[in-house]
């Protein structure tokens, strides 16, 4: 039985794994759950994920969900999945970890946080918060940061110091990408301090083509939606775009 993805492209954590499996040759079937309509909390959906959350993957007998655990999977249970990816070495895959578990705690909050609350919460029916968007981008900074002075070592293009992507870069890259919905002015003036880590994103994208702008085609195309509004100075009463496959 072909493995099930379900996901939502407008979803930062369903991207990374939907990339994933195309660059390393996996076939998968992609189920879409539209966030925006809220369909990952019907019955249906949360007999396969209870947490009713995307991504989530169908592999036989096995229901999967969280994008890290989804990708630590498939890159274990695929023997088309490149080393690199998610090495053999333990102590690399330990490292690894350690940069999955920091981005939950740390980076996810900061970048979801801000763009929820400064833009996108009118498409999913609720509303902008000033106050919760000034927060998530105090997290977002000093994570940017850490990036910059830790992650990111010596001149090495990816994460740790390697030379080449781990899952742990493209699930980092996937959820920054996120920040594209925002106006080009606010971006430049988070990212312009973190030079690295601007190269290190197109480094990833690079690494993942031509997959990575064609899996982020439904970002792109709500970020000119959102900037068609933002000239029109109108606002969102519901839901205004959708994933598309």
């Amino acid at each position: 039985m072909k493995l099930k993805v379900y996901a939502d492209r407008m979803s930062q954590p369903s991207r990374a794994v939907i990339i994933f499996c195309k660059v390393n040759g996996i076939e998968f079937d992609e189920v879409l759950i539209i966030l925006a309509k809220r369909q990952q909390l019907s019955p249906e959906f949360k007999e396969i994920n209870p947490m009713g959350k995307v991504p989530t993957i169908v592999d036989g007998r096995l229901k999967l969900f969280e994008s890290h655990a989804i990708l630590i999977y498939l890159s274990s249970a695929f023997p088309s999945v490149a080393d690199h990816w998610y090495p053999n070495d333990l102590s690399k895959r330990a490292k690894i970890h350690s940069v999955l578990d920091w981005h939950h705690t740390n980076l996810r909050p900061g970048a979801a946080g801000y763009v929820m609350n400064s833009v996108l919460a009118p498409f999913l029916g609720g509303s902008l918060d000033s106050k919760a968007a000034a927060e998530a981008e105090q997290i977002l900074t000093k994570s940017l940061s850490t990036l910059e002075t830790f992650w990111l070592k010596g001149n090495a293009k990816f994460l740790l110091g390697s030379s080449q992507p781990s899952i742990a870069d493209l699930s980092l890259v996937c959820e920054l990408m996120q920040l594209q919905v925002l106006d080009e002015k606010d971006r430049l003036r988070l990212f312009s301090p973190y030079k690295k880590v601007e190269e290190w994103i197109e480094n990833t994208r690079k690494a993942t083509q031509p997959h990575f702008d064609v899996v982020h085609k439904t970002l792109y195309g709500a970020k000119d939606k959102v900037e068609k509004q933002r000239k029109m100075g109108t606002t969102v009463s519901k839901p205004a775009f959708q994933s598309k496959m």
